[in-house]
């Protein structure tokens, strides 16, 4: 059985890694996972009597180091480079315990309907980074949509789309169209999980005996995709499909006894998802929401000084979950000592 003390740290694992771009040492590292597995006593995943997945949504460059583009550094400034330090112990140490890692990769192309390219003002510029577009800006004409995106598009009016889509928002409560910078781009190293992160994920697949299972997400161009387990919008104005919700990973998540959520950002990709995964959760069996831990000290919300906070709408988030049956937990507190979590 999987040990339910927690584990020392390997040698070779350095809390300022999380700053760092790095190649992995792949071949080395399976070396000293196996002897490590051995050394501690660690069984293969498949013998663990609770099945226990850790849910990373979007550890990835991109959001988590402060040279990239949508850094989530919260109030302190310091956000998602501690959350990760602790996030890379919380691994290692209970290495016994976690038999899987599914790691998200939002995973980005230049046009797309949240990126610059996809926009012009009246005078024909691109949308600053940060801009949110409403519908009424849209139907203003104060926004409208760069005409030689059209030709790319799986719409015949995409004009007539940008006035859905931001409508949609309004009407389903979610936050207006943000404008992001160009981030987590395919093929770019801002689309990479964060080394150390990417390390222990590596480690972990080897020492367990269990696959990483990533799920990318994100790339439609017609909609924002901040939960891992459905786009923002899913039809266009005709009631025709531009997206699906991603059942196949919603049943693969609830197919295991216990889930424990860390990610980026608090106030979007991971309030997101996990909205999604109560939903799901509510139209089953709402006792389900107590398997799912949210590892508050793994996360972090958006906050651009001067510009915008979303620190009380991810708090706000975390209530609502926490009220429905989910725990609220800390890397402080051992796993053994979680509130229903028989190890």
């Amino acid at each position: 059985m999987p040990p339910v003390t927690t584990l020392p740290v390997p040698d070779f694992v350095q809390a300022d890694q999380v700053t760092q771009v790095y190649r992995v040492p792949y071949q080395e590292r399976a070396i000293a996972a196996r002897a490590w597995a051995q050394q501690q006593d660690i069984a293969p995943a498949s013998q663990d009597p609770l099945r226990l997945c850790l849910l990373l949504i979007d550890v990835q460059n991109t959001f988590c180091l402060p040279e990239f583009e949508l850094y989530v550094g919260g109030r302190s400034g310091q956000g998602a480079l501690n959350d990760n330090r602790r996030l890379c112990q919380f691994i290692y140490q209970n290495l016994g315990v976690i038999t899987a890692i599914a790691p998200t990769l939002d995973t980005h192309t230049a046009a797309q309907i949240f990126h610059p390219l996809f926009w012009l003002d009246s005078q024909g510029n691109p949308p600053a980074p940060m801009t949110m577009i409403s519908y009424d800006d849209v139907v203003a004409g104060k926004w409208q949509v760069n005409p030689e995106m059209a030709p790319y598009m799986a719409v015949e009016d995409l004009q007539e789309f940008a006035l859905h889509y931001t409508r949609r928002l309004t009407y389903d409560s979610k936050y207006p169209l943000t404008i992001w910078p160009y981030h987590s781009m395919l093929g770019g190293i801002g689309h990479a999980l964060v080394s150390a992160i990417e390390e222990a994920c590596f480690f972990h697949s080897i020492a367990r005996h269990s696959p990483t299972l990533y799920e990318v997400k994100g790339s439609n161009p017609l909609t924002e995709n901040y939960s891992v387990l459905s786009p923002e919008v899913l039809e266009d104005s005709q009631g025709s499909a531009i997206a699906r919700k991603n059942q196949r990973f919603t049943d693969k998540l609830l197919d295991f006894d216990a889930i424990v959520v860390a990610g980026q950002a608090k106030s979007h990709c991971v309030a997101w998802s996990v909205e999604d995964l109560l939903t799901e959760i509510n139209a089953r069996d709402p006792q389900l929401a107590q398997k799912v831990y949210l590892l508050e000290d793994c996360t972090s919300p958006v906050v651009v000084p001067d510009v915008v906070d979303f620190t009380d709408a991810a708090d706000e988030a975390y209530a609502r979950f926490a009220a429905a049956g989910m725990h609220r937990v800390t890397t402080e507190l051992p796993m053994s000592e979680w509130p229903g979590l028989a190890l």
